[in-house]
């Protein structure tokens, strides 16, 4: 389905209920920037280094697109996807279903829950929802949940510290959604939506929760502007 959800005006807070969950997959793939291309980089660098019969798991799911692109590439692999919205995970369990893969889905507060040994855990623009306060001592449980090797791959949004900078690339990530069919008053809808919902934070920081929380080396391995993707290993 398409993205209109901002079309009305809205009346709360973002969250990720039954109308986002409908239409997900068109919301993020207008939103993102290159977000299949990110996407597919991710399955393929995990599907090269991970060993045979390697355990990952994707925290905050969604619609399990990523994990669905890793088991196209590596079907032997234990992959699960955990999730706190019910109707993400039954549009995902749909998905999977189709194509006929092997993928465990839960349904938990990722706060809460605790992870068994992993080779890889991803969070795809999933800690930019996490408040600030609980988002070092959560990459640092991420950490102890990684085998020796392991490597944590997440993506973001993030801001910059150059204010001009900053001012230039809203402009053209403006210019980039009016260009994939959002009006400029469904921008702004979704704008006012998302304050002090997704919280952002600079490369820097990004990089420094990862270096933190013990990892001993981070690499970005894809960016369009204010969206990076982030590989830390253990």
């Amino acid at each position: 389905m398409k993205d209109e959800i901002f079309k009305e005006p809205i009346k709360k807070q973002f969250e990720f209920d039954a109308s986002v969950a409908s239409v997900f997959d068109d919301m993020i793939g207008r939103s993102v920037p290159y977000y299949d291309a990110s996407q597919k980089l991710i399955a393929d660098f995990l599907a090269q280094i991970l060993p045979q019969g390697a355990s990952a798991v994707d925290l905050g799911c969604s619609t399990a697109s990523t994990l669905l692109a890793l088991w196209r590439k590596r079907n032997d692999l234990a992959l699960k996807g955990v999730d706190n919205a019910p109707a993400m995970l039954q549009n995902a369990r749909a998905k999977i279903e189709a194509y006929g893969a092997r993928i465990e889905l839960g349904l938990a507060d990722i706060l809460e829950c605790e992870f068994d040994a992993q080779n890889a855990i991803l969070m795809n623009y999933t800690l930019q929802f996490i408040r600030p306060p609980k988002r070092q001592d959560f990459v640092a449980k991420i950490y102890r949940a990684l085998n020796d090797g392991g490597v944590f791959v997440f993506s973001e949004k993030l801001i910059f510290e150059d204010k001009t900078l900053s001012k230039n690339i809203i402009e053209i990530y403006e210019k980039y959604k009016l260009e994939q069919g959002y009006s400029r008053y469904e921008i702004a809808q979704k704008r006012e939506a998302l304050e002090n919902v997704l919280i952002p934070y600079t490369e820097a920081e990004n990089r420094n929760l990862a270096l933190s929380a013990g990892f001993k080396n981070v690499e970005c391995i894809f960016r369009w502007a204010n969206f990076a993707t982030f590989v830390a290993f253990k």
